[in-house]
């Protein structure tokens, strides 16, 4: 036996994974960058994209500084336990993944840009994991909230695998999942902006 082996991280079925809780947690009420609000109402015409890629306290700066962002935040998405904790997502048992939800302009911001800025600051080839960073939290994930935002993801991810695969990258890992953001998408209670994890 090698003591130095991992088992691969896998997603518990919904059977296995934690009960959660009924009350959502709440996560504050304003970007602490730019004041702008981080849950609705957002202004007329924005849309909300939201991806995972890797942990979030280091993605969410990626899209925040994208013009034409309005607000950023941070969250959990993918899996079967409401209203998890930072604590029972990184234990594994809870299906969700670390997500940074964007809301945007479209007048001066295109989700493929969003895209592009997803796919260029993580590997997607890499399964369950980014990095050092291993468990199903850190898979990498785009959840569109609208059927034209599922069709440009697909059609990006299929753009961008032929260059992956030329620079001897594996076959992109990276769920399409659509998810409704009002159900589907749990706030993080504590951001890393303040004194605690």
């Amino acid at each position: 036996m090698n003591f130095f082996t991992r088992r691969a991280p896998e997603m518990p079925a919904a059977e296995q994974a934690l009960p959660g809780r009924e009350a959502p947690l709440e996560p504050g009420d304003r970007h602490f960058v730019n004041g702008n609000p981080i849950k609705g109402p957002f202004p007329p015409g924005f849309e909300l994209a939201v991806f995972g890629n890797g942990c979030f306290l280091g993605t969410e700066e990626d899209f925040w500084q994208i013009d034409g962002v309005f607000s950023t935040a941070v969250g959990y998405v993918g899996g079967f336990t409401p209203n998890p904790t930072y604590d029972e997502v990184c234990g594994g048992m809870t299906g969700h993944t670390e997500a940074t939800l964007v809301v945007f302009d479209p007048g001066r911001v295109q989700y493929e840009q969003l895209l592009k800025t997803f796919w260029e600051h993580h590997d997607p080839t890499q399964g369950m994991g980014q990095g050092n960073d291993i468990g199903t939290q850190y898979r990498s994930g785009i959840y569109p909230t609208t059927p034209e935002q599922h069709k440009i993801a697909e059609a990006s991810r299929d753009r961008y695998q032929p260059a992956l695969t030329a620079k001897g990258y594996d076959a992109i890992t990276t769920e399409i999942k659509d998810i409704d953001f009002e159900r589907d998408f749990y706030y993080r209670f504590i951001t890393f902006y303040t004194n605690e994890l």
